[in-house]
Parts: structure tokens; C-alpha cells; sequence
């Protein structure tokens, strides 16, 4: 793709989102997009948002489990950027004035107290840069009609970003847990929903978190300290509407509740 129709698409991504509208899959109109293209494409996109006010606080690997990628129909990992108009407290969301086809998924976010900058970050240099990790739920929803996404067109949807929830009183040391084992319960209506460990999440969140510091390595992007990092999803994706009700719970640490308005 050319300089363009990058930016062409980015900004019809960031006006969708506005709009609250959708728009056809890019992997349908531009038969030679390619990963790399998508990239720059979110990086549009985002430019739109900082020029809008928006302050970028934070990043998110996404499509890291099995489930989720069966469900979505891409098979490796996406990225994107978190900003502060997308954080909610635990609590109350309001999805329905912000998003158009949400989804709810439990994971476990980072909190960094020093930079990692790829490539070459380990897991050992994962966990020293990380102050806690905490329990939490991304709300994705697509700016792309139906989700009908391929890798290409969930890249340039700043991977299919919605808002977030994190609670971080429940945080804990990550070196006082097992990542790769610890257990996920997530519950919705007071029902349970689903389930998962750590291992879902390419083995373990570190895996995630250093995945994601290498690739935007390559791009001169560091994970840098004070941002939050949410490390993909454990569990099955969940559609979810005003007025359900979910809480995850993540074994060594607490719990993170939120109400959908």
C-alpha cells in the first residue's frame, strides 16, 4: 500500500470509531495489504486520537489463545496501543454509548516500573521490569462490519481496542505467582462463565508481555515504565450488553468487577 491509502485508512478506522459505524473488512479492498501496512495503518489511527486529546498510557497484545484465535479465525498474535479514554475503574463501563460489537475477556494486565525495549528483552528482564500484575477485563470491539477480521484488518483496528478495566488494589508482586499456572474464573450474572490458567496465553503472560516488547522493538517502540500492559486473553471471548454483570477472579491475586451501562 502506498503513504495514502495508509493514511485514507487509518482515518477511516479513527472516523468509524467516532461515528460509532463499521466498515468493510480492508483484506476485502486491498488485496496486497499487509501486516506491516496494518501497522502504520493503527499508527493513523492513533495519530487521529493524541490530535483529539487522547494520551497513549499503555499497550495490549491480543488473539494469544487458542479459543480466541478458533473464534476469530486469526491465528497469531495482534498489538495495539492503550490510551487514557479507554480506562475505566472497576466498576461501571459504558458500553453502550461507546462501543458497537463489545466483547469481554479476562486477562492479566502489567504494571512496568522500567522500560523494555526489544529486541532481546528475556522473561527474566519481563518480571524485573514489572511492579504488579492485576486482574482485569479488555472490552474489544471492531471498527470492522460483522468481525469479520483477519490479521491484517484486526493490526490496523488498533487490534480490535475497546475499553479496559483493572483493578489494581488486587496487584501483586509477579514474582510471587506462577504466571504459567495460575488459574482464571470468570463469572457473568453471577454464573460461571469460563475458565482458564496462564498457560492459555502463548504458555504464560511473560511470554506475551516479551513478545510484544520484541515486535515493537523492531519498530523503535518501547513498553516504557508506568504503562499498563494487558497480556492477552485467557479465556473465550463474551459478548455482553448494558446491564450484565462480570467479575474474574486470578489465583495469588484478587478480583476485578465490572458493570455494563
Amino acid at each position: 500500500m502506498n503513504k495514502d491509502e495508509i493514511k485514507k485508512c487509518g482515518d477511516e478506522l479513527f472516523e468509524a470509531m467516532v461515528a460509532r459505524t463499521t466498515v468493510a473488512p480492508l483484506t476485502e479492498r486491498y488485496a496486497d495489504i499487509t501486516i506491516e501496512d496494518a501497522y502504520y495503518i493503527s499508527l493513523q489511527m492513533l495519530a487521529r486520537r493524541v490530535e483529539a486529546g487522547e494520551k497513549v498510557i499503555g499497550k495490549k497484545i491480543g488473539v494469544t489463545s487458542k479459543p480466541v484465535m478458533d473464534m476469530l479465525g486469526v491465528f497469531q498474535p495482534d498489538f495495539g496501543f492503550l490510551t487514557d479514554k479507554m480506562v475505566y475503574a472497576s466498576g461501571e463501563m459504558p458500553i453502550s454509548q461507546k462501543l458497537l460489537q463489545p466483547r469481554a475477556e479476562g486477562e492479566i494486565a502489567f504494571k512496568l516500573k522500567a522500560d523494555l525495549i526489544g529486541p532481546g528483552v528475556t522473561n527474566a528482564d519481563v518480571l524485573a521490569a514489572t511492579e504488579l500484575v492485576m486482574p482485569c477485563f479488555e472490552v474489544v470491539d471492531s471498527r470492522i462490519k460483522d468481525w469479520k477480521i483477519k490479521i491484517q484488518d484486526t493490526v490496523a483496528d488498533n487490534a480490535s481496542c475497546g475499553l479496559f478495566v483493572a483493578n489494581e488494589s488486587a496487584g501483586v508482586d509477579p514474582r510471587d505467582i506462577d504466571l504459567a499456572t495460575c488459574g482464571m474464573v470468570v463469572e457473568k450474572n453471577g454464573a460461571t462463565l469460563s475458565t482458564g490458567a496462564g498457560a492459555a496465553a502463548l504458555g504464560s503472560p511473560v511470554n506475551c508481555v516479551a513478545w510484544l516488547a520484541n515486535t515493537l522493538g523492531q519498530f523503535d517502540i518501547p513498553l516504557k515504565a508506568g504503562e499498563i500492559i494487558l497480556s492477552g486473553s485467557l479465556v473465550p471471548l463474551e459478548p455482553v450488553t448494558a446491564g450484565d454483570v462480570m467479575n474474574v477472579r486470578v489465583g495469588g491475586m484478587g478480583n476485578c468487577e465490572v458493570r455494563f451501562t
